[in-house]
C-alpha cells in the first residue's frame, strides 16, 4: 500500500482512506494506493464491500496537475477506475468537502455514492483549457443525463450534494458521521444483495439526445457568445456528443484524443500558467506560515482618479476609515462628484 493510501477493516467493510492534503490530488501514490486497496480488499474473504473515503477535509479534489507535461507514471487513472468498476464486491464512494475533476471520476467508476449535504461535486477541467480526460465525459451523462451533463462540463461550476442526489450523481445523502454512513450504506447494499451498477453499462438518460440529436448544435449555439475564442468549451461538446453516438470503449477514446488535443493547445497552457501563477501570488517568500496579520487601522490614498477612487472605495467598503487626498481642486472635484454617484460610506474626501 502507498503511505497516502491505508486500508482496514470495519466489520466486513473494507475503508480505503485517501492521505495526500491539502486537496487530497491523484498523485502517482495515490492511484497506486487505491489499486492496491481494491486489491486487497478482494483478496480478502472477511470483506464482502469497500468504501473509498477522504482522509481529512475533503474527498480527492482533482488530478495533481503539478504532474500535467511530464512523463506518465503508472498506473494511469483509466486503469484504477477500470479497477474499482471491475470490483467483483460492491464499492461505494464516500463524499466530503469537494469530489472534483478526477476526484467525482473516481466517484462515477463507483457502484454507489454517498455524501454528506455540505459537499460539493463538479468537473471543472474546462476551466484549465482542458476536458475530463478519464471518463467523465462518458459516465456523468449516463448517471445525470445529456443536458445536465453539458452544463456542468461546460461551465466548470461544481454542484452541490442536494442538488446531485436530484441528479442522479448521489445516491443518498448521509449524516455528519460521513464513515459510519458510509459503511452502513455499505453493508445494506451486501444484505439486500444489490448489483453492482455499472454506469459504463448504462444507457436509458443516454436515449433522449439519441432521440433529439440537435441537441448539441443548440447548446453549441447557447455558449457561443461566452465561449468565443476558447476551444475547450466545444471539445467538451464534443466528448459528450461521443457519449451519445458511441459504445462506451469507444467514446473513452474519443474523449482521450480530445484531451490531448485540448492539453496541446496553446490555450491550456496558458490557462495551465495563470492558475499557478494566481497561487503563487498569494505567498510572501519571506514571510514565514503562521505570521500573525498586522490590524490596519486606517489608509491614506494619494490622488483620486480612477486606480485611486477604487482602492479607496475598496477599504471603505471594508470598514477601514480611508482618507484620500488630491493634489488639484479640478481633481478634488472629480473625486467629489464621482463619490456623490458611488459613496464611499466612513470615508474623508
Amino acid at each position: 500500500m502507498s503511505d497516502l493510501v491505508t486500508f482496514e477493516k470495519q466489520g466486513s467493510v473494507g475503508v480505503i482512506t485517501v492521505n495526500n492534503p491539502p486537496v487530497y490530488a491523484l498523485s502517482q501514490g495515490v492511484r497506486q494506493g487505491l489499486l492496491d486497496g481494491i486489491a486487497e480488499g478482494l483478496a480478502d474473504a472477511g470483506v464482502s464491500a469497500m468504501v473509498i473515503i477522504g482522509g481529512g477535509r475533503t474527498f480527492i479534489a482533482g488530478a495533481d496537475i503539478r504532474e500535467f507535461g511530464k512523463p506518465p507514471q503508472p498506473p494511469d487513472l483509466h486503469s484504477v477506475l477500470a479497477a474499482i468498476e471491475g470490483s467483483r464486491k460492491p464499492v461505494v464512494a464516500a463524499i466530503h468537502g469537494t469530489a472534483l475533476g478526477g476526484g467525482l471520476e473516481v466517484c462515477l467508476a463507483c457502484h454507489y455514492r454517498v455524501a454528506v449535504a455540505a459537499g460539493q461535486v463538479g468537473l471543472p477541467e474546462v476551466k484549465l483549457g482542458l476536458l475530463p480526460g478519464a471518463g467523465g465525459t462518458q459516465r456523468l451523462p449516463r448517471v445525470a443525463g445529456v443536458e445536465a451533463a453539458l452544463k456542468m462540463i461546460v461551465s466548470g461550476d461544481p454542484v452541490r450534494v442536494p442538488k446531485a442526489e436530484e441528479m442522479g450523481i448521489v445516491d443518498e445523502v448521509v449524516g455528519d458521521d460521513l464513515r459510519a454512513g458510509a459503511v452502513t450504506f455499505a453493508e445494506r447494499v451486501v444484505a439486500e444483495k444489490r448489483p453492482l451498477r455499472k454506469i459504463s453499462a448504462t444507457d436509458d438518460k443516454l436515449q433522449a439526445a439519441r432521440a433529439n440529436p440537435a441537441l448539441f448544435d443548440t447548446f453549441r449555439k447557447s455558449i457561443e457568445r461566452e465561449a468565443r475564442g476558447y476551444l475547450a468549451p466545444f471539445k467538451c461538446i464534443e466528448a459528450v456528443q461521443a457519449a451519445v453516438t458511441l459504445p462506451f470503449a469507444d467514446g473513452l477514446k474519443k474523449e482521450r484524443a480530445l484531451f490531448q488535443e485540448c492539453m496541446a493547445s496553446p490555450q491550456s497552457k496558458g490557462q495551465i500558467h495563470a492558475f499557478f501563477a494566481e497561487r503563487e501570488a498569494t505567498k510572501i517568500p519571506d514571510v514565514p506560515p503562521g505570521t500573525p496579520a498586522k490590524k490596519i487601522e486606517r489608509a491614506a490614498v494619494i490622488g483620486a482618479g480612477t486606480m485611486g477612487g477604487g482602492i479607496a472605495m475598496n477599504f471603505a467598503n471594508a470598514g477601514i476609515p480611508v482618507t484620500v487626498v488630491e493634489v488639484t481642486p479640478a481633481g478634488t472635484a472629480t473625486r467629489r462628484a464621482r463619490g456623490r454617484r458611488n459613496p464611499i460610506p466612513r470615508s474623508k474626501p
